[in-house]
């Protein structure tokens, strides 16, 4: 059988993540009404993972770079899946723990092989469109994939929501198994794979390079508070399922309100990254740390206002600030970046970046559910906005440090 062609295959994959992932969008509706998660357990299994993630990282890449990318996804793909009928079918904390670990797996396997895969099959040129065009097939499989679960969750659970998901991850494995083709897959040279002595060397060479240039310090910073506030992700559902009456607009139970909630994020999402991306190209350095500096300024008062403010509908306007504004922060922020980084060190500060990036997480997420457990989930709330406090401080820094690319 005539395998299609494998551009058409990769819009078709990042189509059906997308998808996937927003069926799902009960999960920590799921955690915290039918598991039951206290906010501590809710942050531990965030940090498992994203140590789960860096812990992987290497031992998964061997299967990449030596045997084969495609196999690499399929195995991914299959494990995610796993891990979302794990969760699904056993509503406690060790099994959605174990689940997490098992989801960072699985992540770790498709993690760059997917975009590997497509470069070695049609060439990185052609491979890079490609890559511009799957934004906009993932948004269309969010959309499609929150519109589902809103119907689905209508008259059924949220645990038959993950179950579902779970299934479309092990059908979609299924489907690439036949229709991914693999024809331009060549080996990865020994001195070219990821192995943990070349994270160390990375983390070493990064370490050196932020010594001797003060530019490269207000990044790491300002990705470094930006990371400690991801238990955000794994309390805002929680906050709003015991602190408030949530109104049931389908079905029998709330989930309907938190798919509403996912789908105007995400619509108000679309309306401001298309406002940015038409600014972007004539914003200079300085401008772009304004704009850096606004987004994070807002997003920390509107993280500390969400966990104290009395009405559900005051609630509800911050949350969909918080999240179209984290939605733009992300790219903005790697904007922000790649316009301080010089090209000589930009790989491994990146690579180191992004090793920071998972332990800051975990690190940033244990606190955070250490104070939400032993004083109130609102108080880790207004803990998380004072964490990007630093972060503005570093914004600040770099536009004196970049005056000479003005």
């Amino acid at each position: 059988m005539k395998r299609p062609d494998a551009r058409k295959v990769y819009l078709f994959l990042v189509f059906s993540v997308g998808f996937l992932i927003a069926l799902g969008f009960g999960l920590s509706y799921y955690e915290t009404t039918a598991a039951g998660l206290n906010p501590l357990q809710l942050m531990v299994i965030g940090a498992a993972l994203s140590l789960s993630r860096l812990v992987f990282e290497v031992p998964t890449g061997v299967v990449a770079d030596l045997y084969s990318r495609r196999l690499s996804v399929l195995i991914g793909l299959a494990l995610i899946g796993l891990a979302m009928l794990v969760e699904g079918l056993f509503p406690s904390f060790v099994p959605i723990l174990l689940a997490q670990v098992i989801w960072g797996l699985g992540y770790t396997f498709t993690s760059g092989a997917n975009e590997a895969w497509l470069s070695d099959e049609i060439g990185e040129e052609h491979a890079n469109r490609a890559f511009l065009t799957a934004k906009r097939y993932d948004l269309y499989g969010n959309l499609a994939g929150i519109l589902a679960g809103m119907f689905l969750g209508s008259f059924t659970s949220a645990a038959t929501l993950i179950l579902a998901s779970g299934a479309g991850w092990i059908l979609l494995t299924t489907l690439l198994a036949f229709l991914m083709p693999e024809n331009g897959f060549k080996p990865v040279r020994p001195e070219e794979r990821n192995t943990f002595q070349q994270m160390g060397d990375i983390l070493r060479k990064g370490l050196r390079n932020v010594r001797r240039r003060p530019t490269l310090l207000t990044v790491l910073g300002v990705t470094l508070f930006f990371s400690l506030t991801f238990g955000l992700d794994r309390l805002w559902t929680w906050h709003l399922v015991n602190n408030f009456d949530l109104p049931i607009p389908f079905g029998n139970n709330a989930l309907g309100f938190f798919g509403l909630l996912d789908l105007g994020g995400i619509l108000l999402s679309i309306l401001l990254t298309r406002q940015v991306e038409k600014r972007f190209a004539t914003l200079r350095p300085r401008q772009v740390s304004r704009l850096m500096f606004a987004v994070t300024a807002i997003t920390a008062a509107a993280i500390a206002a969400f966990g104290w403010v009395p009405f559900l509908w005051m609630a509800v306007v911050l949350f969909l600030v918080i999240y179209s504004l984290g939605e733009v922060s992300d790219p903005l922020l790697l904007a922000w970046m790649n316009q301080r980084l010089d090209p000589d060190v930009r790989a491994t500060i990146l690579s180191m970046v992004g090793q920071a990036e998972s332990v800051g997480q975990a690190v940033g997420g244990l606190l955070v559910g250490f104070l939400a457990n032993l004083f109130t989930v609102p108080l880790a709330l207004l803990a998380i906005s004072v964490l990007l406090i630093p972060a503005l401080g570093f914004i600040r820094r770099s536009n004196s440090l970049v005056d000479n690319k003005d």
